[in-house]
């Protein structure tokens, strides 16, 4: 990371001399947010106060750290920069929402989160990964949506995501922890993708798609669509990574096709932009959409490069999504990830820097430091976090003590439970221990 930021400068150069000197100093990574207050309080400070006012922010904000700086998408306004990932559940019933969900994600919206997803919402029963994943695609559906939807607005100031897709190559298997990606041992459906390509030798052949399953997949998408528009959501993503069926398109792994959906990647990302285009059209204008990419193969040249990934979302950019959500991999299982702290960031980086594009980092990010380095030196502009999350729905709240900030909002019948863990934080800090 430290030799490849100096032989890539040039994409630095429209970064504020701040920030530019802040991915200066933590260009390896080794260096953190909390380092540099170590090293240089003063600076740090000025340059936190930097970035909450060209955020927006003002009066007392101006001392907060980075991930308390508030950020707008379209006229969708969050109150901090922290958002809980989706992440399945696999504890749907023919695709509706149960109290388990309820239940799992009011928790996380009472967390402090700035933006809460829900877990991947298939546009179809056949568009399921497991017997347990939610849908867009029945009454039922829309109303246990919606009366989430209504809780999250009514008792957080979390806004709320709602993530469609659908399997693709990788659908009919069981639930996550009966084995991930393993098939079903009865009650298949059948599955369909770019290409006959199937995940495993395991997994049953998908049919390669024809023009009328190109055109039904992507009404149903634009059907989900309007279903989380009723429902209340304040943003929608289009899941086209890890291998899922708009996945299938982009990676040439997958895309085996001789027409004009397969060869080129302006060719493999013609369906994809399709079916955003489709869904941008009906859903409101003043609510933003996001994709999701898996933006390296972790196979080499053979498949998505972080090099293709930049051109990827320039296409997406210029097509109009508001932003890239910028996962990796789980598109082969021949796949050699390299796995680390914070090891997507870099694809994050290069995106939004040579792009200009709006990005959110996702991957092994688990500490405030982590958040504040990535978001202070401009590798995204919003760090989504998923097992955190899972261990603690109020990591956000929990990550303000941490700092000694105030500023975030606990809900009313928490107070005293609030009050008691700063005055912990506070004694366990006069005392020298770490929070």
């Amino acid at each position: 990371n430290s030799l490849e930021w100096f032989e890539e400068v040039e994409r630095y150069l429209g970064l504020d001399p701040v920030q530019f000197n802040y991915s200066l100093l933590t260009r390896s990574q080794r260096i953190s947010h909390e380092n540099l207050r170590l090293r240089d309080a003063e600076w740090l400070a000025g340059a936190e106060e930097w970035f909450q006012r060209q955020a927006g922010a003002g009066g007392n904000s101006l001392r907060r750290s980075p991930m308390f700086a508030p950020f707008r998408l379209r006229d969708m306004a969050l109150q901090n920069r922290i958002v809980v990932s989706p992440m399945a559940q696999y504890k749907a019933v023919d695709g509706c929402p149960t109290d388990w969900h309820f239940a799992h994600y009011a928790e996380r919206a009472k967390g402090g989160a700035g933006l809460l997803y829900i877990e991947m919402t298939c546009v179809s029963p056949e568009g399921r990964i497991t017997p347990g994943c939610t849908g867009f695609y029945a009454p039922e559906h829309e109303v246990a949506w919606k009366r989430l939807v209504d809780f999250v607005h009514t008792e957080t100031e979390a806004k709320i995501c709602a993530q469609i897709g659908h399997s693709g190559a990788k659908g009919s298997t069981r639930l996550g922890w009966q084995g991930t990606d393993v098939p079903l041992t009865s009650g298949n459906w059948p599955v369909m993708a770019a290409s006959a390509v199937a995940w495993s030798p395991e997994n049953q052949l998908p049919k390669a798609m024809d023009r009328a399953d190109m055109d039904l997949v992507r009404d149903q998408f634009v059907a989900s669509a309007e279903m989380a528009e009723r429902c209340g959501f304040d943003m929608l993503e289009i899941h086209a990574a890890h291998g899922y069926l708009l996945s299938s398109f982009i990676t040439p792994l997958t895309n085996r096709r001789t027409d004009a959906y397969g060869g080129s990647l302006e060719n493999r990302m013609r369906y994809p932009l399709e079916i955003f285009h489709a869904v941008r059209a009906a859903w409101p204008d003043e609510k933003p959409v996001s994709i999701r990419i898996s933006a390296n193969d972790w196979v080499g040249i053979e498949g998505v490069t972080p090099a293709d990934a930049v051109e990827i979302a320039r296409l997406l950019h210029e097509a109009g999504v508001d932003i890239c959500d910028v996962s990796a991999g789980q598109t082969s299982a021949e796949a050699r990830p390299v796995y680390g702290r914070m090891f997507q960031t870099p694809f994050s980086d290069r995106i939004r820097n040579e792009v200009g594009m709006a990005t959110m980092a996702v991957g092994n990010i688990y500490e405030p430091d982590h958040v504040n380095s990535i978001l202070m030196a401009g590798r995204a502009d919003l760090v989504a976090m998923a097992r955190p999350h899972l261990a603690d729905p109020y990591w956000t709240l929990h990550a303000a003590v941490t700092l000694g900030d105030r500023g975030v909002k606990w809900p009313d019948p928490y107070l005293p439970g609030r009050d008691q863990i700063y005055r912990l934080a506070e004694r366990d800090a006069a005392a020298g221990l770490k929070v």
